[in-house]
C-alpha cells in the first residue's frame, strides 16, 4: 500500500560488508552459509552471493568488498585501516530468513564442522534465530518464523 510518500520499499537488495580477509570471507559465506556466488573469487575486490530472488527482479545479494576497493571513489570509504567488525561496529548483525524445518539442518551442520552458534527464541513475533559469527566477528542470524511459537496474549 502506498502512502503519501508515493512509495513503499518491498523487499531488501543488497547487504554489503567491508571486509580485510576476503578469502577467508568468501570461503565463509560460500562453504559455512552456503550462499551462491554471482561474481568475484577468493581474491577479488568484490565478490556478491545470491541471497534469494527479490522483488521486481533484482536478485536480494550479499557483497563483499575489501576495504581498499572504492567503486565510488567519494561515496564510499577507503584507507588504509581494516574495517571495525565486532561488536565496536556499526553493523549489528545480519539475519538470512529460511524455513523453520531447516533449522535443525543448521544446527547439525555447525556442530559438524565446529561452527560455534546459539539459538534465540523471540515468542513476541515467532522467531526462532540460529546466531554465529563470519571469519571477521560479524554476527550472521538464520532466522526462521514458526506461528507455534508466537506468545499467548
Amino acid at each position: 500500500m502506498l502512502n503519501e510518500r508515493g512509495f513503499q520499499p518491498r523487499a531488501l537488495g543488497e547487504i554489503a560488508i567491508r571486509c580485510a580477509d576476503m578469502s577467508a570471507m568468501v570461503e565463509f559465506y560460500e562453504t559455512v552459509i552456503g550462499l551462491q556466488r554471482l561474481s568475484g573469487d577468493h581474491d577479488s575486490a568484490i565478490v556478491f552471493f545470491e541471497i534469494a530472488q527479490g522483488f521486481g527482479g533484482h536478485t536480494q545479494v550479499l557483497a563483499l568488498f575489501h576495504y581498499t576497493a572504492a567503486p565510488r571513489p567519494g561515496l564510499h570509504p577507503t584507507g588504509d585501516q581494516s574495517p571495525v567488525t565486532g561488536g565496536a561496529s556499526a553493523l549489528h548483525h545480519i539475519a538470512l530468513s529460511l524455513p523453520f524445518e531447516e533449522q535443525d539442518a543448521v544446527t547439525r551442520w555447525y556442530e559438524q564442522i565446529g561452527q560455534p552458534y546459539r539459538v534465540e527464541q523471540f515468542d513476541w513475533i515467532g522467531w526462532r534465530g540460529i546466531f554465529t559469527e563470519d571469519p571477521e566477528g560479524n554476527t550472521v542470524e538464520l532466522v526462521a518464523y514458526d506461528r507455534s511459537m508466537l506468545a499467548q496474549a
